[in-house]
Order: structure tokens, then sequence, then C-alpha cells
């Protein structure tokens, strides 16, 4: 006798055990199939209401919603950003040093009524303006200041409101 024949008489003596077998492996292939489908229907009940929303509305046009939100704060922060930027820059021209000096002119004045004002950049840049009261007059005198110095001779008040100015800090 051949394998075939063997194998063939082995299933025939033994057929009724082996459909009992395979019986049973339906039994839970058929078990595990209601357990998937069971899984699955909980699943997508869970998954429609999500994307249905509590509110009714659909968890798509949420996101979408919340997406074109955040590209609108993203355009609106680029366009703060650039401004402040430009900001900077403006701000860095825009006199932010200011330094005073009062003092009597001449000996037999009293008050401190001249004075010397240093305005400046952030790059020490600016003017500085005196005024020089007398009894019978009054001078005013503006200079230009470049880097903390003058190319015009500057009286010790001058010099002394430029440095005032210069030690402020800026911005």
């Amino acid at each position: 006798m051949n394998l075939v024949e063997q194998l063939s008489a082995l299933v025939m003596n033994n057929l009724q055990p082996i459909i009992l077998v395979i019986i049973l492996l339906l039994l839970l292939v058929l078990i595990v199939f209601i357990n998937i489908n069971i899984r699955l229907g909980n699943l997508n009940k869970r998954y429609k209401t999500m994307m249905r929303g509590q509110d009714g509305g659909n968890l798509e046009s949420l996101l979408l919603k919340q997406i074109e939100q955040t590209n609108q704060a993203v355009a609106k922060v680029e366009i703060m950003e650039a401004l402040c930027q430009r900001l900077e820059v403006t701000n860095r021209a825009c006199m932010q040093k200011i330094g005073l000096v009062r003092f009597n002119a001449f000996e037999d004045m009293g008050g401190d009524l001249s004075f010397a004002l240093a305005l400046l950049d952030s790059k020490n840049n600016g003017v500085v303006i005196s005024s020089i009261y007398g009894r019978n007059e009054s001078r005013i005198y503006a200079k230009p200041v470049e880097n903390g110095q003058s190319s015009y001779h500057l009286s010790d008040e001058e010099k002394s409101s430029i440095h005032i100015a210069k030690e402020k800090i800026s911005n």
C-alpha cells in the first residue's frame, strides 16, 4: 500500500472524530468572528459619534475651522513681527537719551536759567541745544552730535549733558 491509500484508510476509519474536530474549529472561528464584529460595530458607533461631534458639528468641519483660525493667527503674527521689526528700526533713529545740565551763564545771575540739553539716539547721534540766559537777552545754540562727539566747540556744560545722555541705556 502506498501513502495515499494509508491516509485514506486512516481518515475513513476516524471520520467521526475528524468531523467533530472540524465542527469545533468552525464554532471557534464563528465565536471569534462574532466577537470581532461586535467590536467593529462599537468602534464604528464611536467613530460616527466622534465625527458627528457632541453639538452636532462634524469633526472634519471643526478641524478645518481650527486650521483656518490657526492660519489666520499665523498670518497676523507674521504681520506683527514685520511691524515690530519696522518699529525697532524706527526706534533706533529716535531720540532716546536725554541729558540736561542747568547752570548760571553769568556770575551776577541766579536761578540756573541757562541750560545745555543733549538729545541722542541709540548710536549717540543727535543734537545738543544750549540756551544762554542773560539780563537783556537770551541766545540759543544747536550743535550736531555724531557718535557722542561734535565737530563744533563744546562748552563744559554741553559736554556734561552729552555725557549724561550717553550714560542712559537705549532700548
